[in-house]
């Protein structure tokens, strides 16, 4: 089954691997590699090498392979450079950042200039290829250097290898828009950075609200919010407004609500006044953010694969580049973040066991416990000393409750559920059944201790085994969860799993804003622009 319309666009969003170029070769470790051949032109001039004893190793290099000349001799090369720093601004970048107006004034004076201000032209231009090519595939930032949560393969480039073949055949744009991300999800978002940075200044008074406003109340309030709904295109400003919230207000919030991924009820609540109260210029934060995020991201994520968007609380198993179906999912809570990564499945586990972790013992379990022994019995757990014997509860030291070991045993109640998602990582999470099935029916689900729980987590796992062939079919899994032994099964196909996390997109509903649980964004954009 196919989702037409997904947040996000997500049947749309993952590409033919096809429109990668040579340029842009992906493997699992995305490295681009290139064959240096030096550039030959009558009008490069010699550069004395005194002048790149301060330069990078990459830059040497680069002009040692190049026999030590200039290589910026075409106007359509450098032109072609100055004009995709500029649109750099386009990718949620700074043109500043790639030496723009200091380029664009040496080209203007381009005639005038001597043999050794065009030997620093040169140079100039090749530091800024290099860098922008870097930021275009990696981002400006290093999510590794941010982030202690981060686990993905990295990416490697070139850009030196890369710049000799773009001037060498004189495809200077089109080498650099092979490193851009082309998912669908990214051009959008660039298409919302134009689309808000065409908008008015939005100076518009707050919305507080202090309890929930409901169909036909009447408060002052209601006419900031017509504002700010007419503002973002949710409502149809009239000539005069009331502080009568009407008909035509309610389905203008309810389509705000949805946009923003919340409960599409029309009832306003702080919720609701949190996401208005957003500015242009925040939202336009939101989104840079988000482009750079794109930027870390993996090029290729496979053929069949499942994709969590932590923001989101959403599960999406993809196809063939076809969203086939999605879940609701519980996500970790702020103090216990879901982490970012990229794995494939390695095995599932039926009628899983819990060994409860030592963060929960220490937060949970051990408190709860220390209150009432009965707490163990209740929730199905056997304690284990260091010599793995089993403990009584009235034996346990309440004192030491890390000394322990502490195993759920499987069954419908088990914190896992009746199933477990494996896959390598190096945070211990995981995607699994839950026995807090009531959490799905919330609109904010950060509430987990990293793990991601996932809802009706069977047809998923039906949906990996025959997306595996695998033998342990629908059938046979029925019978070993009322066998309640716990079976692991192994999964020999690469079905890979990406906990991602973005807030912000475009679709034909308009902007799309999730709550940036992990408050990553705006933090994310200061250093984006320091």
């Amino acid at each position: 089954m196919s989702y037409k319309y997904l947040f996000f666009i997500l049947p749309l969003l993952f590409f033919s691997c096809k429109k990668e170029t040579a340029l842009a070769k992906n493997n699992d470790q995305d490295t681009l590699v290139k064959k240096v051949i030096p550039i030959v032109s009558p009008k490069s001039i010699a550069i004395d090498t005194n002048l790149l004893s301060n330069k990078s190793e990459r830059i040497k290099e680069f002009y040692k392979n190049n026999l030590f000349k200039t290589v910026w001799t075409e106007t359509s090369d450098r032109k072609e450079l100055l004009d995709l720093i500029a649109e750099s601004e386009l990718e949620g970048l700074d043109p500043e950042d790639y030496n723009i107006n200091q380029l664009e004034k040496k080209e203007k004076n381009r005639a005038k200039l001597t043999n050794n201000e065009i030997i620093a032209d040169d140079i100039l231009l090749t530091e800024s290829f290099q860098k922008l090519a870097n930021h275009l595939y990696n981002g400006k930032i290093d999510p590794t250097q941010l982030y202690t949560d981060w686990d993905m393969h990295p990416k490697e480039i070139k850009a030196i290898d890369i710049l000799q073949e773009a001037i060498r055949n004189h495809t200077v744009e089109k080498t650099l828009d092979t490193l851009k991300p082309n998912h669908r999800v990214y051009q959008l978002l660039k298409k919302s950075l134009a689309k808000i940075k065409e908008m008015p200044n939005d100076n518009l008074a707050s919305v507080w609200v202090e309890d929930k406003i409901k169909p036909n109340d009447t408060a002052d309030v209601v006419k900031k919010i017509k504002l700010r709904l007419a503002y973002w295109g949710d409502y149809k400003k009239s000539d005069s407004l009331t502080s009568i919230y009407d008909e035509k207000t309610v389905k203008a919030v309810k389509h705000f609500q949805h946009r923003h991924g919340l409960l599409a009820d029309g009832i306003i609540g702080k919720g609701t006044a949190a996401a208005l109260n957003f500015t242009k210029n925040q939202r336009k934060q939101q989104i840079i953010a988000n482009l750079e995020r794109w930027r870390w991201f993996p090029r290729h994520l496979g053929d069949d694969y499942i994709i969590v968007n932590i923001p989101e609380f959403k599960l999406y198993a993809i196809k063939n580049n076809d969203t086939i179906r999605t879940h609701k999912v519980v996500v970790g809570k702020d103090k216990r973040k879901t982490p970012i990564l990229a794995s494939k499945f390695s095995n599932l586990v039926i009628n899983p066991t819990w060994t409860v972790p030592p963060t929960i013992i220490k937060e949970d379990l051990g408190p709860t416990a220390a209150k009432n022994r009965g707490y163990f019995a209740a929730t199905g757990i056997t304690i284990y000393n260091m010599k793995g014997q089993e403990v009584s509860p009235y034996s346990w030291n309440a004192a030491k409750p890390n000394n322990y070991r502490y195993v759920q045993k499987p069954g419908y109640n088990n914190s896992l559920g009746l199933v477990k998602f494996n896959f390598p990582n190096g945070h211990l999470v995981y995607l699994h059944d839950t026995n807090h099935r009531d959490f799905f029916g919330l609109s904010g689900r950060a509430l987990s201790s990293g793990c991601v729980r996932v809802e009706n987590p069977l047809d998923l796992a039906y949906y990996i085994l025959e997306t595996d062939e695998n033998i342990m079919n629908k059938t046979r899994v029925e019978k070993i969860i009322e066998s309640k032994k716990t079976s692991g099964i192994p999964i020999k196909k690469p079905i890979y799993v990406y906990l991602l996390y973005w807030t912000a997109s475009l679709n034909e509903d308009g902007f799309q804003f999730r709550n940036d649980i992990y408050n990553l964004d705006f933090d994310l954009y200061q250093k984006l622009r320091n």
